[in-house]
């Protein structure tokens, strides 16, 4: 399972703001997290639509966190993007698809990505944008002293 760019893109940009709070114009985080400016003006519309962002119009303005990055989770950052994180369809998550299974009840392959489902929302949301900073800040290259 892979997630979206636009859900990548978002977890990216939101690590800048968790790693260093303060207020960013567009052009800034695009430069900076290599993002395209179009693209990244939805996804920060949608992030602040979603509560996770404020904004500010004019000089000096820009967006910042709405919330603390340690109560931020990934699964809510994807959700907001993506919408439910979903292995299969008629995975109880959106009754308005079709399933393809005789009897959703006790289909196997439906019973089972459900645990997949509930395995990977509970990875997902159980990583907040503040741990995920820290996963990447000693992460830098070789170093060497003489």
């Amino acid at each position: 399972m892979r997630i979206s760019k636009k859900s990548e893109y978002a977890l990216r940009a939101l690590l800048v703001f968790a790693r260093n709070p303060r207020s960013y114009q567009i052009h800034e985080l695009s430069e900076r997290e290599n993002i395209p400016v179009k693209f990244l003006e939805q996804i920060l519309l949608a992030l602040r639509h979603g509560g996770l962002l404020n904004s500010k119009r004019g000089v000096g303005g820009g967006y910042s966190l709405r919330a603390n990055p340690g109560r931020i989770t990934v699964g809510e950052v994807i959700r907001i993007m993506d919408g439910p994180v979903a292995p299969v369809s008629c995975a109880a998550e959106n009754p308005q698809e079709k399933c393809t299974c005789p009897d959703p009840r006790t289909c196997a392959l439906r019973l089972f990505m459900i645990s997949v489902r509930e395995g990977i929302g509970g990875m997902l949301d159980g990583c907040t944008l503040e741990e995920l900073a820290r996963l990447g800040s000693d992460q830098g290259g070789l170093a060497f002293e003489i």
